[in-house]
Formats: C-alpha cells, structure tokens, sequence
C-alpha cells in the first residue's frame, strides 16, 4: 500500500513538471512586439552583408520646399467702387467681364443732394467775398481808428469762418466728382458720374437702373490682372524655413509645360487652424495666363540651408512607409520609421530625433529583406 502511495506521488511530481516546461518552452517560442523589427547576424551574415556604419551628418544643402498657392491681385489692383453721397443710378451698360480704362465713366447717378451741394457752394462763395470786402474796409478804418478793435475781430472771425465754409463745400463737390472752379448758377447739375480708378476688368455689378445707393454699398468692384501675385500656404513645420526674398518657381495644371517665378515679399506671423502659414509672393513678370483664382504647384528655394541628413541609400521603405537601421550592439539591428525632408544630390533630411547614433548607410535593404523572410 504504502508503494502504491509513493508511486502515484512521484506521477504527479513528473506530470507538473512537464507542465512546467512545455509551459517555459511556449513562452521562448513566442516573440514578443518589442523585438519584431529586430534582427541579429553573425560575424559571417555581417561581412558578406557589406554593411557601413555611420552617424547623421550636417551638411548644406540646395534645397527645395514642394508647397501649393492661388493667383490673387494685388490689393492695389483690386477696387471696390461706391457712391460717396449716394443716390439713383440712372445709367450704366457695365457688365461682369467689361473692359474699363482708368477715369473712364462707369455709371451716372442722380439725387437732388447733389443740387443741394452745389447751391451751397455758390451761396458761401458769394458771401465769402462780401465779408472779403467788409473785412478789408474795417481793416482800413481800424488803422486810422475810425472803427474799434471789437468790430475788426469780429468781422475777421467771421470772414475766417466762411473761407473753412466755402473749402469744406469745395471739397464735397470734389469728393462727388464735380470740379468746384468751374461751377456757375448756369451750370448747375443734378447727377455725377462715378469714373473709373484703375484700369482693368469689371469682375462684379451689384446695382440696376433705378436703384437708390447708399454710400456704404459696393456698386461694382474692378480687378488688374495684369499685376498678379501668389498667395502659397506653408504648413507650421517647415515655417522657420521662409524668409522674405527667397525666389518661386510655379506652375499651373491648365499649363504644365510652362513655369512663373515670383519672390517672396510678405510671411503672415499667424498660424491658422490648419496648422499653416500664408506667405505672398509678387510675380516677377506682368502676365495674363494666370487667372486670378487659379490654383498652382510652387516650389520655394531655401538656398544653402545646414540641415541633419544621411545618404539616400540609407532609407528602405515598407508599406509606404521609410525606415532606417539602428545598430544597437555588433550585429543586432533595429528598423525604425524615420520621417524624412527634402532630397538633394543623394543625399535625404532627416527630420526625427534618433536615439541611437549608429545608423546603417550602406545595404540597408539587406536587412530588410532578412527582416521580412523571418517573419514568412
């Protein structure tokens, strides 16, 4: 009995220990994330593998920064015109599209304001220079002291007053178009003509016959296309790259085959939602292919600029994605993904910080593809 005992004990003795070691034998069987980039080679894998070890290395580059952009017209080129005093638009044949010359007549409008301004005028005028000649003939009799100090000030006050009267009628009649030298009572009018301030193309009209306008209301807006300008979107990580003078090359999709250059002469100090900056560049050259509106593909020269790199060859990409090989002891090398800048003469930016200081440069993809056929 007591055998039996013994026996059945040492049974279960040998049973757990079996557990104990399939057990062990499946957890070194399994590999764990951290080491699926991994792969070890011996001194043999490492020789007939050519591999050369490196660092990041500083180096100036000509680079080149890939952004996109819209045609605009400079501000000075682009005119919102209004009525200042307002009134009835009696004719206009403006369309969108229309053809204008500076100073040409782009609509006439009516009101009896302007009447009303223009009497005004000629009735400060006339007795600006009566109060001309009662301030001359106390003037006169001042100085022989027939008349007093009190009524010399006095007409004095007025005749000052009147003379701001007259200029500020003046200028009104101007601000309306209407030349305050050459207004009589025989030509006095009840409309004006709003003229045309730039030469260029009607882009918008707001207005019809008939219509009473407020000074506030945009009657018609005009653009120059012929002075054009880019405004290029550049996203927040490449910001610190721009600098004011720096040349573009740019092309439009409608035409491939032919490139623009401008200069960069205005960087927006904002950053948007979108994570990026607006920078406006003047064209170097008047054009009229490029429609305000149009979009194109830019490229900005960063000239000679110290960045980290490594020689292209160095990269291996998988999945879309590009990866370097860290060498983290002798023969022991670890894929990591990297992102990259731009590429110039063989050799690519590194923008990430790396930990590991002992890159792969040469026959990187060797590892990769060992990589990859161990996975398989």
């Amino acid at each position: 009995m007591k055998i039996l005992v013994h026996l059945i004990v040492i049974g279960f003795l040998l049973q757990a220990c079996s557990n104990a070691e399939t057990g062990n034998k499946s957890m070194k069987e399994t590999p764990s994330n951290n080491q699926s980039n991994l792969i070890q080679l011996d001194s043999k894998q490492i020789k007939n593998g050519e591999l050369v070890i490196g660092e990041l290395i500083t180096r100036n580059m000509h680079l080149s920064l890939q952004v996109t952009g819209v045609i605009d017209v400079h501000p000075n080129n682009s005119i919102s015109v209004s009525a200042p005093l307002g009134g009835y638009l009696k004719k206009t044949d403006l369309i969108p599209g229309r053809k204008v010359k500076k100073g040409s007549v782009l609509a006439i409008l009516e009101d009896q304001q302007y009447i009303q301004i223009q009497q005004d005028y000629l009735t400060a005028k006339n007795k600006l220079q009566l109060l001309e000649s009662d301030y001359k003939r106390q003037k006169g009799l001042n100085e022989t002291k027939v008349a007093s100090d009190k009524t010399l000030q006095q007409v004095q006050s007025e005749y000052a007053n009147q003379r701001i009267l007259v200029r500020s009628l003046a200028e009104q009649l101007r601000l309306i178009g209407l030349v305050p030298e050459k207004l009589t009572e025989n030509n006095l009018s009840r409309s004006i003509a709003i003229h045309s301030p730039i030469s260029g193309y009607v882009s918008k009209v707001n207005i019809n016959i008939g219509k009473y306008v407020t000074p506030s209301e945009v009657l018609f807006e005009l653009i120059n296309p012929e002075d054009v300008c880019v405004n290029l979107t550049v996203f927040e990580n490449d910001s610190y790259r721009i600098g004011i003078g720096q040349n573009v090359k740019l092309k439009s999709n409608s035409n491939l085959e032919k490139e623009y250059s401008a200069t960069i002469e205005l960087i927006s100090p904002n950053i948007d939602a979108n994570r990026s900056i607006q920078v406006h560049a003047k064209m170097n050259q008047k054009t009229t292919d490029l429609q305000p509106g149009t979009f194109v593909n830019a490229e900005i020269e960063l000239n000679d600029t110290p960045v980290l790199c490594i020689p292209s060859d160095a990269l291996v990409k998988w999945e879309n994605k590009e990866y370097l090989f860290v060498e983290e002891q002798i023969g022991v090398y670890r894929m990591i993904p990297v992102e990259t800048g731009i590429s110039n003469e063989g050799f690519t930016e590194i923008k990430s910080k790396l930990h590991h200081p002992k890159i792969v440069l040469k026959n990187a993809y060797t590892l990769l593809m060992k990589l990859k056929n161990n996975e398989d």
